[in-house]
This record gives structure tokens, sequence and C-alpha cells, in this order.
């Protein structure tokens, strides 16, 4: 019989503060809502209604009319959405009743907790990668692995302890936090996470059997969030190629599987290029054959507040 193969012993780490690193994105780089005016729904006379034009249109008005009609919308979340300064978007969207879950990849959950600590995310990568230092902030990784003890001990998902932590540690800026928003306004939050891909598995107070436990309930939590897509709910797919791409398919299934439910449903993806999980797994094989899919290309900063004020403009 041969004994387990050699492995890293993660204990012997080294972190490093969070205060020293330099980060690319901070509160005042952040798209602010406050800047909206009723006046900016004027923008949407100039885009032409045909191609991608006509498709946010539609897409806008899907989204109003899931709002209007009790049906959900969920926002699958990539970390771009914080990492190009639109969180607050997404928050103000939340305060709104206007999205109704969120799905997001496991990368959100870090730039998530170091906007709500310390005001910044996004580190430069190479700059860290040479000596070992990359991901290693130790702010970040310690809440990140006592947000999942709490997850265990409470039995949650990842999604709801990293939104009840922020909340009752009383992060510095949790207002800058998209989990903290929803965790307060009961709005599911699910995180989707592929061990070893985010840099909080490298710290040592890493706990993996408790990690798989809390992101396979989100799972679970997500499978029942798309039920109130049927008939007319909306999936918007922001900034995930791969991860939410295949989740969301499973999630469809299981449902679909168990309750026969979603069916008739909108699906979207936002993206800067076309990807085939996306397009295959988002906007073609859930929607068939009852539902609608529609795909938009560009810049998540630029896209997503001209969605942001369309749908504004259209439920008030």
């Amino acid at each position: 019989m041969s004994k387990p193969y050699d492995r890293l012993d993660f204990s012997r780490a080294r972190t490093v503060p969070l205060a020293g690193r330099a980060s690319k994105i901070a509160e005042e780089a952040l798209a602010a809502p406050e800047a909206y005016d009723p006046s900016l729904a004027a923008i949407e006379k100039l885009i032409p209604s045909v191609l991608a034009g006509g498709d946010i249109k539609r897409v806008a008005d899907a989204w109003a009319s899931a709002v209007r009609s009790g049906r959900s919308v969920i926002l699958g979340m990539g970390t771009y959405l914080i990492k190009v300064g639109l969180s607050r978007l997404v928050i103000d969207l939340l305060e709104r009743g206007f999205i109704h879950a969120i799905a997001a990849n496991g990368a959100v959950a870090i730039h998530e907790l170091e906007m709500a600590i310390h005001g910044q995310t996004s580190e430069e990568v190479a700059d860290g990668l040479a000596g070992g230092t990359f991901g290693m902030a130790e702010e970040m990784g310690r809440a990140y692995w006592e947000a999942v003890a709490l997850a265990d001990r409470e039995k949650y998902g990842l999604g709801q302890a990293l939104g009840r932590y922020v909340v009752e540690t009383k992060a510095a800026h949790r207002h800058l936090s998209v989990f903290a928003a929803a965790y307060e306004r009961g709005v599911p939050v699910t995180v989707h996470v592929a061990v070893g891909a985010d840099v909080a598995h490298m710290h040592p107070a890493g706990d993996g059997a408790a990690l798989g436990l809390a992101t396979f309930r989100d799972f679970q939590v997500l499978a029942h969030s798309v039920k109130g897509l049927h008939d007319g709910g909306m999936y918007l797919n922001a900034g995930s190629a791969v991860m939410l791409p295949e989740v969301f398919l499973k999630a469809i299934n299981i449902s679909r599987n168990i309750d026969g439910t979603p069916q008739r449903i909108v699906t979207v993806n936002l993206d800067m290029i076309r990807h085939y999980r996306p397009h295959q797994n988002v906007v073609q094989r859930p929607t068939s054959p009852d539902g609608r899919g529609y795909e938009i290309v560009g810049h998540h900063e630029i896209l997503f507040p001209l969605l942001y004020t369309m749908v504004r403009s259209r439920l008030g």
C-alpha cells in the first residue's frame, strides 16, 4: 500500500499587511449611484435599435418587466464588476429591489473582503509573485477563513457567511460591500469556489473541508433561487467566462429535475469577448425552447453603467 503523496505545509506561509500593499482600485474610483439623473435616459435615443443597440434595450425592458411582475433578476457576478469600480451600482440596484439574488465566483469574495476591510483592492500580481507575497494579505486571509468557520458553525453557504461577517465585524468600509448589503436585506448571495483558484486558499488558516461544504450549500441555494426565474425572470452573467456559466447550467437542470421549473427565462451575457461556455450555458441551452438569450460584447465599465441607467429610467 502506497503512502499519501507529499504535500506543501501551508501553515508555514508568510503573510503581509494589506495596508502596505498597493491597490489599483479605491473608493474614489467607484461609479456613484447619486450621479444618476433622470435626464440621462435621453442617451438611449442616441443608440440605434439595431443589433446590440436593440438588444440592450430589450434587456433593459426584460429586467424592468421581471421586477414589475414579481419575477427574479439574478446577477451572475464576475470579479471585474468590483475591479472596474461598479460595486456601488450593484449595491444601489439591490437596495432598490431590482436584484433578487447574486451568484459570484470565488475571486469576488477576495475583492469584496479587501474593499470592506481596507477600502481598496486589486493588487499588481507581478509585483508580489517573484517573492511569493502575491495574494498573501494578512487581513483578507484571516477574514476569509473566519467567514468559512462561521459558515461551518451556522450551516450557511459561503456567501451568507461573508455578508454576515462583514456586517457583524463592522468592517471599516462595509458600505462598499455587495455581500453586506445583500445580507442586510435578506438577498441570497452564493459563492462558487474552485479550490486552489483563489488567493485565500494559500493562507495558513485554510480548512478545505469546511470551504467545500460551504460552497456546496451555495450551489443548493442557487438551485433554489433559479426557480424565481420562471416565466419571465432574468439571469445576467457579467464577467465570468467559465465558473458561473457551468454552475448556472447545472442549477437550472437540477431545479427542473426536481420541480420542473424554471421555464421561459431570459438570459444575458455581458463580457469583453465572446466565450464558448457563456454562449452555450447561459445564452443558448437554458433558454431553449421557450426563452430568450442575449449576448452583448463590451467593456463592463461602459456597458453596466449604461444598462443601470436604462433600468433606472424604466423603473423610476
